[in-house]
């Protein structure tokens, strides 16, 4: 399954960061691989973060924008 925009919501907005939720019935794996949020490339920036709850796991990712759109694990 792909992306669903109807899934992704705000949670909160300041000064240019946005903490997003995103829930689907995917795996963690499926939704956190590159190029997965492209589709809302211009709405998200580098050093978002989204909470995702997905099939197998629920995790807080941090957001990269460059080619695509990328998640990967809080440092």
């Amino acid at each position: 399954m792909a992306f669903q925009n109807k899934n992704l919501s705000v949670i909160a907005y300041a000064n240019g960061f946005t903490l997003w939720h995103y829930a689907a019935n995917e795996t963690l794996t499926t939704i956190t691989a590159s190029g997965y949020f492209d589709d809302v490339k211009t709405l998200m920036n580098s050093g978002d973060i989204v909470i995702i709850n997905a099939s197998d796991s629920t995790s807080i990712k941090k957001v990269t924008v460059s080619t695509n759109v990328s998640v990967a694990a809080l440092s």
